[in-house]
């Protein structure tokens, strides 16, 4: 009966979320509140981004309806208010005359309520100027307005109503992160082409000529406007060849007007921007605090200054010149520590005189201005080291720059976490940048866990030029509003949603599964470190991988022929362009593979692959063109990244035509044989024979992670692993008396444990053996590693005797939280090496 009763409230409960997540419909007929017909008031000192909020409304309530609302028509059929609390006493007063609840509300971060007044009245109330704001813009979005409307040309459904059905108030409540945002970085040649050919200076009076070259407030307003509509807050700006507050007088009002809070990356402290000082290195000297301290802090100085009014979160640290790491005494390796001291007593220096500085020129403690201090690559040494923070700052943990954790808080500290993640990365061992490599599971995954760990005062994401990234953008933010919302069971209905926005609600499924798949096809290795070596070509796993774009090519084909015609820009650009260029891409390494292959034989054929890479090569710049051309170029420059021809870190200058063989028409091929594939037996993560959970922890199958089908993981992560246990059981043929067990996991870095996390693995009746699978991928060997932390898996191998049993088995006991198993290979002399780590074996019941 209890169960029942249960079952009855939850019911009743999930209605109610349900009705006030869907407050709008599109029938008059059903009654409501008629945005077509309304009035939308506000008092005439409200915040000016609260103005702006209001006038997009209208704007979107015309795109829907072909009606605009007035503003401030008293006489209006409908009136709905906008206010922001404690903002004007008419506001106040009106709040009291009308009875509006705001105790759920008031005092509350970025909190508001929309609230019926009577059948004709709504009244839109934010706690604060962005609780306001987002509020107004939940409105648009429910109405059909997409916050990618303007970014990637969603397409408005027209409706001849739009009618709010709102009976009883509707609450938003606090954001779960506090600061949520994004960073605009390794903007050259896409992002920076774009702006100053679609921003010119000379259309921006404001702008210093010639400087920001398009970043004015003219561009700038179209990325306040998409973070805003995504409920997003924080922004840290391009800033290559770029300076924010320098290139445009209006940049830093307009952000602080329409209620985005701006910072500044990693390396550029005190709000201010590293080309402000590089455009003056003559002038300024060395960018070494210890050699040239007045003149940095008279730098420092003026950057407070100029942002004392706003809301800016300031950067404290300081890193090398350009992003290098900082300097200090350069000695020997064996005087690593006292390099250590003087860096140590140096970033301690640092901090104190720059939170002198804030204090002077804010005229308040140096504790009453929001501060930040990022960790980025080995700044954290200094803090594992002991470098003593200031309670009330930031510390802003970061990811490798591949996605994988590397540090989640172990002690409390009053100024609370952050964390800086990427999605695009300039850097060892290649530049990532021309297309959105992150598995949707991947970022899910690890925001997660930083999420469980506390992490919750700033989440930033490195998006380069922001296209392509709009997906991973869409979920990072939407998961900082609430975490706990999205987990590994209803994350794909994130991924629909997005689609169903996107492209309506008949195919959203099916496109859905083509955007994580095609996510998860480029997580295996980037455009820019893939080449004719990656997948074994002789087992046909490179061949397999091909066929797998292909299919998923001809899948996103058929759906662009199916959408709606007004759908065909956004979908092009957020599916058919990012999954054909991908599947010609495949095709071109195969070909070169092949060619490379038959011309080692001395066979003829050799040539037709040569052709074959040939035109893939052409077909990728005509790609690029095409995408160039799509809404009548709108978004020419976005695609320009190089990304074929990769042989170090950095970028080529332009895409590099693969070298190929060609061959003498009567050329004799040389006699071969072909390698059997057998030997070994794969097995994916999620096949155990049996799993055992902890006490508060249970194994979670994650799909869409790792190389081929998913992974398992221990959540949540911040409990202990205790008893946890996997077992998978296998066959064997007869006379086998060793074997060679892979176990491929995640590549989870040592966020807990710095000598690294460990398992337990054991076959049989064996030993258990300890493994320390990622204890060696830290800063202090970075350059020997990166190669593998970028490609997301660890694999590690031990070697086991085995016993006379039909039936053997294999356990994986976790010792620390965060261990992904994605798979295992039992390798009993055939296995080759495979990036895919081989086809699955067959099973059969026991």
């Amino acid at each position: 009966m209890k169960k029942f009763l249960f079952l009855i409230v939850l019911t009743v409960v999930c209605k109610i979320l349900s009705a006030q997540s869907q407050y709008v419909n599109f029938n008059s007929s059903d009654g409501g509140f008629d945005l077509s017909k309304c009035s939308i008031n506000y008092n005439t000192d409200e915040w000016q981004g609260v103005k702006i909020a209001v006038e997009n409304l209208c704007q979107d309530i015309f795109d829907v309806t072909g009606t605009k609302p007035e503003i401030n028509n008293k006489n209006a059929e409908y009136q709905l208010f906008v206010g922001t609390i404690n903002k004007s006493k008419s506001t106040d007063n009106f709040i009291k005359k009308n009875k509006i609840d705001i105790s759920k509300v008031k005092d509350n971060w970025e909190a508001a309520t929309i609230t019926p007044i009577n059948k004709n009245s709504i009244a839109v109330i934010g706690a604060d100027k962005r609780g306001t704001i987002f509020a107004i813009y939940d409105i648009s979005k429910n109405i059909g307005v997409s916050p990618w409307k303007f970014w990637a040309d969603v397409p408005i459904v027209k409706h001849d109503f739009v009618v709010l059905k709102i009976n009883n108030p509707i609450v938003f409540p606090s954001p779960k992160v506090k600061y949520r945002g994004i960073f605009l970085n390794d903007e050259v040649p896409c992002l920076s082409g774009w702006v100053r050919e679609k921003f010119p200076d000379s259309q921006c009076p404001s702008a210093v000529d010639g400087l920001a070259n398009g970043m004015n407030s003219n561009f700038y307003k179209h990325v306040f406007e998409l973070l805003l509509r995504l409920k997003a807050n924080y922004l840290w700006p391009a800033m290559w060849g770029n300076a924010f507050y320098a290139d445009d007088s209006l940049n830093s009002k307009t952000a602080d007007e329409m209620g985005i809070v701006m910072g500044t990356s990693h390396h550029e402290p005190m709000a201010r921007n590293h080309q402000e000082w590089a455009r003056n290195r003559a002038k300024n000297g060395a960018w070494d605090y210890d050699k040239n301290q007045n003149v940095i802090d008279s730098f420092f100085r003026e950057g407070i200054k100029r942002s004392k009014n706003n809301e800016d979160i300031i950067t404290i640290g300081m890193r090398g010149d350009g992003d290098a790491p900082m300097g200090g005494e350069e000695g020997k390796d064996d005087e690593y520590v006292s390099r250590d001291e003087y860096n140590l007593k140096l970033m301690q220096r640092i901090f104190e005189n720059q939170r002198n500085i804030i204090a002077q020129e804010t005229k308040m403690p140096a504790n009453k201005r929001q501060q930040v201090w990022a960790l980025y690559k080995e700044v954290q040494h200094l803090y594992e080291i002991g470098l003593k923070v200031p309670d009330d700052v930031i510390i802003l943990l970061c990811d490798d720059n591949w996605g994988n954790i590397r540090k989640v808080p172990t002690a409390n500290h009053p100024g609370g976490w952050g964390m800086y993640y990427h999605v695009d990365y300039v850097g060892a061992p290649r530049n990532t940048k021309w297309a959105n490599v992150t598995p949707i599971a991947h970022l899910w995954e690890q925001m997660t866990l930083s999420y469980q760990y506390g992490i919750n005062k700033i989440w930033i994401l490195n998006v380069g030029d922001l296209k392509p990234m709009e997906y991973p953008i869409d979920l990072f933010l939407n998961m900082a509003l609430d975490p706990d919302k999205i987990n590994a069971q209803n994350l794909n209905q994130h991924t629909e949603k997005f689609c169903t926005d996107a492209f309506g609600q008949q195919y959203a499924k099916p496109i859905a599964e083509i955007l994580e798949t095609y996510c998860r096809f480029n997580g295996r290795v980037t455009p820019e470190m893939l080449n004719e070596n990656t997948y074994n070509l002789f087992t046909g796993e490179f061949q397999h991988v091909v066929d797998q774009y292909k299919a998923l090519q001809a899948d996103a084909f058929r759906y662009y022929n199916l959408i709606d015609n007004n759908a065909k820009n956004a979908y092009y650009q957020l599916i058919l362009f990012p999954v054909e260029t991908m599947a010609n891409l495949y095709q071109m390494y195969y070909a070169k593979a092949m060619n490379k292959y038959l011309a080692s034989l001395n066979d003829p054929q050799a040539n037709y692959w040569a052709d074959v890479c040939d035109q893939c090569f052409n077909q990728d710049s005509l790609y690029t063109v095409e995408y160039h051309t799509i809404n009548n170029g709108k978004w020419n420059h976005f695609m320009s990244q190089t990304h074929i021809g990769y042989t170090s870190w950095n970028e080529p200058p332009t895409n590099i035509r693969p070298t190929l063989t060609r061959l003498p028409e009567n050329a004799k091929r040389k006699p071969c044989y072909a390698i059997s594939s057998n030997g070994y037996i794969a097995i994916e993560a999620e096949h155990y024979n049996h799993a055992t959970n902890s006490a508060n922890a249970s194994w979670t199958t994650i799909n869409g992670y790792g190389r081929t089908k998913s992974g398992v993981a221990l959540m949540p992560y911040n409990q202990p692993t205790n008893n946890a246990e996997l077992v998978y059981k296998f066959k064997l043929p007869e006379n086998i008396k060793t074997i060679t067990v892979h176990i491929i996991t995640n590549s989870t870095l040592p966020f807990l444990r710095q000598e690294g996390h460990r398992y337990l693995v054991n076959v049989d009746d064996n030993s258990p053996v300890e493994i320390n699978y990622n204890g060696r991928y830290t800063d202090k060997n970075q350059w020997e590693t990166f190669d593998v932390v970028a490609t997301r898996i660890i694999e590690t191998s031990t070697t086991f005797n085995i016993n006379n049993n039909n039936i053997h088995s294999l356990s994986i006991k976790p010792i620390e939280p965060g261990l992904v198993v994605e798979k295992i290979v039992i390798d009993y002399g055939g296995y080759q090496k495979q990036h895919l780590f081989g086809t699955e074996s067959e099973f059969r019941l026991e």
